[in-house]
């Protein structure tokens, strides 16, 4: 029912900063859990954060707080992670997520993979050192 489509990555030096966006489509009335994760060569994927839309509550992974920011507009369907002061081992594929969550926000920074039923195809995030 929900639809999402990635865009903004590419190849920045140590200390850069990208934006990506991720632009929601379909039924997207309801209460979800959003939240990007990341994917590196030869290693598992990992989330980076996540944001329950009803109330704007987000959560991170240790390595990216303080450097990452997710967001979202809700006027335009999108949502957005900031990544600021980018590392090299910030490299990896990075993907939207999405699934229907009306429980609270309580639950969308501790679950699992698994819940996420809606995927974006991904974009590559490169740094060089």
């Amino acid at each position: 029912r929900v639809q999402l489509v990635e865009s903004g990555g590419g190849s920045v030096q140590a200390g850069g900063s990208l934006r990506l966006s991720c632009a929601v489509s379909g039924d997207n009335s309801d209460s979800y859990c959003l939240a990007w994760f990341r994917q590196a060569p030869g290693k598992e994927r990992e989330g980076v954060a996540t944001i329950y839309n009803d109330d704007d509550t987000t959560a991170y992974r240790d390595s990216v707080k303080g450097r990452f920011t997710i967001s979202q507009d809700n006027a335009k369907n999108t949502l957005y992670l900031q990544l600021n002061d980018l590392k090299p081992e910030d490299t990896a594929m990075y993907y939207c997520a999405a699934f229907e969550h009306r429980g609270g926000n309580w639950y969308c920074e501790q679950a699992p993979t698994n819940d996420y039923n809606y995927w974006g195809q991904g974009t590559q995030v490169t740094v060089s050192s």
